[in-house]
């Protein structure tokens, strides 16, 4: 059985916009127009699009807080906007510009205040504090208020919060966003962790192609309220992202290379930057033909990273 199913969903606004001095016009804008996909139990999948895309409507609708405007969508078998209480209990939601901690007590009692919430069995509430303590380290700071906690502190916090309950479905909107390498790291890893041990389904909407990369195996790419992309990232690299980039560190500085299927990028001293295609040659080969012309010191590939196909992507659409 899908976790998630949407078809053909459609979100409409009305927005008013100025046409003179006083006179205004009401116009309809598509925030979502006419998406459809499915996301199997356990899966976790990315979802990518610039602001305005549609992500965030698209979760606040899988999440029951907006009302399609037409449309089918079925989370865990339940209609969303209908049946919100029984998804609610169902389902862990973190919004990485919105917090759903207390802001003037201490972590612990949000926590406690969750718990009775969503009515968590004590020896389930135990269980699940004393592992997300250890993963993320809450431990530290859990007895200091939610309003002292720097912005990693907070979102290892509010994972926890969405957590506590055992969700079957866990939907993430911008959860790393403004935060540092160090705090990306351990959240990043206890993703991974999360949905290998506990089987948990994951929706990711960032704009940290990293996120992507290192979490997914599956991408959905939107824009303008349509999915303009869906595959696996493998397939998405391979189709968008043919070209890589052999660097080279000659012994002495040259002029730029003339070697047959690549194209001289850059010029830097005796480094010199040839970008091809592997569909068409091999760096073996490409090196076999400058080693015949001059000395090579070193050698290094940078295939593309994901934020330039995502590009790409774009750029096709």
């Amino acid at each position: 059985m899908n976790a998630v199913e949407l078809r053909d969903i459609r979100k409409t606004f009305n927005v008013y916009r100025r046409t003179g001095r006083i006179r205004r016009e009401r116009v309809e804008v598509d925030a979502v127009a006419g998406i459809s996909f499915t996301v199997a139990r356990g899966e976790m999948v990315g979802y990518v699009g610039p602001n305005g895309a549609g992500k965030s409507t698209t979760v606040k609708m899988l999440t029951g807080i907006l009302v399609p405007s037409s449309g089918f969508v079925r989370v865990l078998d339940l209609e969303p906007t209908r049946q919100r209480v029984e998804l609610a209990r169902r389902i862990g939601v973190v919004f990485g510009q919105r917090t759903q901690l207390w802001w003037d007590l201490p972590l612990r009692d949000s926590f406690e205040l969750l718990r009775y919430i969503y009515r968590i069995p004590s020896d389930v509430y135990e269980r699940n504090l004393a592992e997300f303590g250890k993963v993320l380290d809450l431990e530290t700071f859990i007895d200091t208020p939610v309003r002292q906690l720097s912005l990693g502190q907070r979102m290892r916090g509010d994972l926890a919060a969405a957590l506590l309950h055992d969700p079957e479905i866990l939907f993430l909107d911008e959860p790393t966003i403004g935060l540092d390498v160090v705090a990306k790291a351990r959240i990043r890893e206890f993703l991974a962790r999360l949905n290998v041990e506990r089987g948990t389904t994951v929706l990711l909407t960032t704009h940290d192609m990293d996120d992507i990369e290192r979490l997914c195996k599956r991408m959905l790419v939107i824009d303008h309220g349509r999915v303009i992309y869906d595959g696996d990232l493998q397939t998405v690299k391979a189709r968008y992202g043919a070209d890589s980039v052999l660097v080279v560190d000659l012994e002495e500085t040259a002029p730029p290379l003339d070697v047959p299927g690549a194209t001289v990028e850059r010029v830097d001293g005796p480094r010199q930057w040839l970008r091809f295609r592997r569909e068409h040659t091999s760096a073996a080969s490409l090196l076999s033909h400058i080693a015949s012309k001059a000395a090579v010191r070193d050698i290094a590939i940078q295939d593309p990273d994901i934020e330039d196909v995502v590009r790409r992507i774009y750029g096709s659409s």
